[in-house]
């Protein structure tokens, strides 16, 4: 059996192909130049974004390109 590893969407159940990498931090916890990424769909990258927006976690959006372009956290 071959599993599939291609980067996939970090919303809970979501394993459309990601599109979006959404780099957040959390102050409280982080220096500020840390970013962790969180991969989204075109589907979840509102809901996703929204979630890290509503703690003052997201930093920064950006087109995912290639599966070398994240480091998944």
């Amino acid at each position: 059996m071959v599993e599939d590893l291609s980067p996939q969407c970090s919303a809970k159940g979501c394993r459309l192909p990601a599109a979006w990498q959404l780099h957040w931090n959390n102050p409280k916890l982080h220096t500020p130049d840390r970013r962790k990424v969180w991969l989204a769909c075109a589907d979840h990258r509102e809901t996703l974004g929204a979630f890290l927006e509503a703690r003052r976690f997201l930093r920064e959006v950006t087109p995912f390109t290639a599966a070398g372009d994240a480091v998944i956290s």
